[in-house]
C-alpha cells in the first residue's frame, strides 16, 4: 500500500499550488481520502476529505473557497487544488486513506498515509 503525496513548493501568498495523492497497492475507489497537514510546532489538523465516489466533500473553515478536493478513480489519485494561499497555509500536507464510504476529519479514522509534501508560503 503507498499514498504518494507530490505538488509542493514555495509560492507567494496569493498564488495557487495543487497538490496530488497517487495511490498503489490497495482497492482506491472503496476508499474515502483526506488531506491533512501538519505546520511546525503544532498538532496535524483536517484540511479536507473527499468520499469514496467522490460526491460528497468537506473543508475545514479557514480554506473553505480557497481550495478543492477532488478525485480520478481511473488513475487513483486525488487531488487539492489551493487558491488563494496565505502564509498561515504554510506545513507539511498528507493524504491519507479510510476504507469508508465518506471521509472524517478525524485522523484516526484513517487507515494508510502517505510521506507529505511541504507547501511554503511566503508573505
Amino acid at each position: 500500500v503507498q499514498l504518494q503525496a507530490s505538488g509542493g513548493g514555495l509560492v507567494q501568498a496569493g498564488g495557487s499550488l495543487r497538490l496530488s495523492c497517487a495511490a498503489s497497492g490497495f482497492t482506491f475507489d472503496g476508499y474515502a481520502i483526506g488531506w491533512f497537514r501538519q505546520a511546525p510546532g503544532k498538532e496535524r489538523e483536517f484540511v479536507a476529505t473527499i468520499s469514496w465516489s467522490g460526491g460528497s466533500t468537506a473543508y475545514r473553515d479557514s480554506v473553505k473557497g480557497r481550495f478543492t478536493i477532488s478525485r480520478d478513480n481511473a488513475k487513483n489519485t486525488v487531488y487539492l487544488q489551493m487558491n488563494s494561499l496565505k502564509p498561515e497555509d504554510t506545513a507539511v500536507y498528507y493524504c491519507a486513506a479510510a476504507q469508508t464510504i465518506l471521509g472524517h476529519t478525524d485522523p484516526r479514522r484513517y487507515d494508510y498515509w502517505g510521506q507529505g509534501t511541504l507547501v511554503t508560503v511566503s508573505s
